[in-house]
């Protein structure tokens, strides 16, 4: 196991740690939790960078280091949906995209000729947009602001959408199902 593979291993532990947090009767639960959330943040782009700096990409960690941001980052919107933090909408619109995706990208690995269809800098922006809006609202500042980042990162993950949508129908066109 490298160095970003490792990091990656370490964000699927840190989301059973966020959520234990969050739910804890312990004082400032919500604002320890999220730092839980930063600690994540900081490793995915620890790991991206030390992996493309040191040619260190390996196919485990482009199938897993998304499935780590995605599985972390639905944590969250759950959690915050939960405590009534976030409107459920954007959790069924977020979550509707991510199960798409992954069955989209069982499809192509299973029926095509094993390809993995990597982040593009949408979903990045899009990760990105969303961890400034949960601090933004872990950190109590402006409900109008912070409900103006949730819609912002909300349209740049549809918009990721369809740059992934986009992409798969280019790969699909290449598959040939009766293998």
């Amino acid at each position: 196991m490298n160095i970003p593979n490792f990091l990656t291993t370490i964000r699927f532990i840190l989301i059973p740690i966020f959520i234990a947090i969050f739910y804890s009767p312990m004082k400032n639960n919500i604002v320890i939790a999220t730092y839980i959330f930063i600690l994540a943040g900081i490793t995915d782009v620890l790991d991206g960078y030390i992996a493309r700096k040191y040619d260190m990409i390996t196919k485990f960690g482009t199938v897993l280091d998304p499935l780590a941001d995605k599985l972390m980052l639905i944590t969250v919107l759950i959690c915050f949906t939960d405590a009534n933090f976030l409107p459920i909408w954007v959790i069924l619109v977020v979550g509707l995209k991510e199960i798409t995706m992954i069955l989209g990208g069982i499809f192509l690995y299973y029926c095509g000729d094993k390809t993995v269809i990597p982040a593009n800098k949408y979903g990045k922006v899009a990760t990105v947009s969303f961890y400034i809006a949960i601090l933004s609202i872990a950190f109590h500042l402006n409900k109008i602001f912070s409900y103006a980042l949730i819609i912002l990162a909300v349209i740049i993950t549809i918009i990721a959408f369809i740059n992934y949508v986009i992409g798969f129908n280019t790969k699909n066109k290449n598959i040939n199902i009766d293998k």
